[in-house]
C-alpha cells in the first residue's frame, strides 16, 4: 500500500478501498522504493508494465470513467499518454539501432578471427553511436516540456499523473543507458574494461545496475584488445536484448492504457 496521503477524493471515486486501487497504489509504492535504490533499468521496465496492467483495470471501473469524464481530465491524460507512447517508440528505435551496430561490429571482428575489426567497420560503428547520442540528446531536451504534475489534489488524477512521472523517468534512464552514459554522464573507455564487474554474463556497474558505457569507443583500432572487446560486446548485447524485450512489453501496455482512455472519451 502506498504511503502517500491524498488530500481529497472525488465524489465519483469509491470511498471504500477497491482491489484495483490498492493494486495501483502498491505498484506506485514499489516504484518509489526503486527510485531510492540501485534498481536496474530492466527491472523498472517490468515494474512499469505491471503498473499499467493495474491502471488498465482501474480505468475499466465505471466510477473511474465517470470521474474522468465529469472532471474533463481525460484530454490531459490522453495528451500525456500520446507523448509516452511516442517516447517509448523512439526508445525502441534507438535500442534496435544499438543492437544492429553492436552485431555488425561483432561480425567484423569474427570475420578477422578476433584479431581486429576493419577501419571501415569501426568507423561505421562510431558514426552509428554518434547518431544515437544525438537522438538521445534531442529526446531528453524535448522531455523538459513534458508536464507530468497534477494540478489537483484529486486522488485518481494524482495517481495517474504519478504513473506518467515514473514512465518518463524510466524511459529517460533507458535513453541515457543506450547512449553509453550513466546517470552522472560519466564515460568509461575501452582501456578501463578490466575495471568492469561482470555478473552472470551481464555488464554491470558497482551498484548492480546495467552499464553500457563500454559501447562508446574511439575510431582508431590501434591497441584494441579485440578478444576482450568481443566478450564485452556480447555481454552488452545480452543487456540490450533484455531492454528491447522490456520496451516491447511496456509499449504494448502504454498503447492499451491509451486505448482505455480513448474509450472513456468516446462514451
Amino acid at each position: 500500500m502506498a504511503s502517500t496521503t491524498y488530500h481529497s477524493r472525488s465524489n465519483s471515486f469509491p470511498s471504500q478501498s477497491h482491489p484495483a486501487i490498492e493494486s495501483v497504489e502498491d505498484r506506485l509504492c514499489r516504484l518509489r522504493a526503486d527510485d531510492s535504490e540501485s534498481t536496474s533499468v530492466c527491472e523498472n521496465l517490468v515494474s512499469l508494465r505491471n503498473l499499467h496492467e493495474g491502471i488498465n483495470d482501474l480505468i475499466q471501473m465505471p466510477s473511474t470513467q465517470q470521474t474522468l469524464s465529469h472532471e474533463n481530465w481525460i484530454n490531459e491524460l490522453l495528451e500525456g499518454s500520446l507523448k509516452l507512447v511516442d517516447l517509448c517508440a523512439l526508445s525502441r528505435e534507438i535500442v534496435c539501432l544499438t543492437k544492429e551496430s553492436v552485431q555488425d561490429l561483432e561480425s567484423s571482428i569474427r570475420r578477422n578471427k578476433a584479431e581486429t575489426a576493419t577501419s571501415a567497420d569501426v568507423g561505421a560503428y562510431v558514426a552509428s553511436r554518434k547518431k544515437i547520442a544525438k537522438m538521445v540528446n534531442k529526446s531528453i531536451k524535448n522531455l523538459k516540456s513534458f508536464n507530468h504534475k497534477s494540478a489537483t489534489d484529486n486522488e485518481l488524477l494524482t495517481m495517474l499523473k504519478e504513473a506518467e512521472s515514473h514512465d518518463l523517468s524510466v524511459l529517460k534512464s533507458v535513453l541515457i543507458l543506450l547512449s553509453g552514459e550513466n546517470e552522472k554522464s560519466s564515460k568509461i573507455s575501452w582501456s578501463l574494461l578490466s575495471k568492469f564487474t561482470t555478473q552472470n554474463s551481464r555488464v554491470c556497474s558497482e551498484s548492480g545496475a546495467e552499464d553500457l558505457s563500454s559501447l562508446n569507443i574511439q575510431k582508431s583500432t590501434k591497441n584494441m584488445d579485440c578478444k576482450n572487446m568481443l566478450k564485452q560486446l556480447k555481454s552488452s548485447e545480452m543487456i540490450i536484448q533484455e531492454i528491447e524485450q522490456g520496451l516491447e512489453a511496456l509499449f504494448r501496455s502504454l498503447v492499451k492504457t491509451r486505448v482505455s482512455l480513448l474509450n472513456v472519451l468516446s462514451h
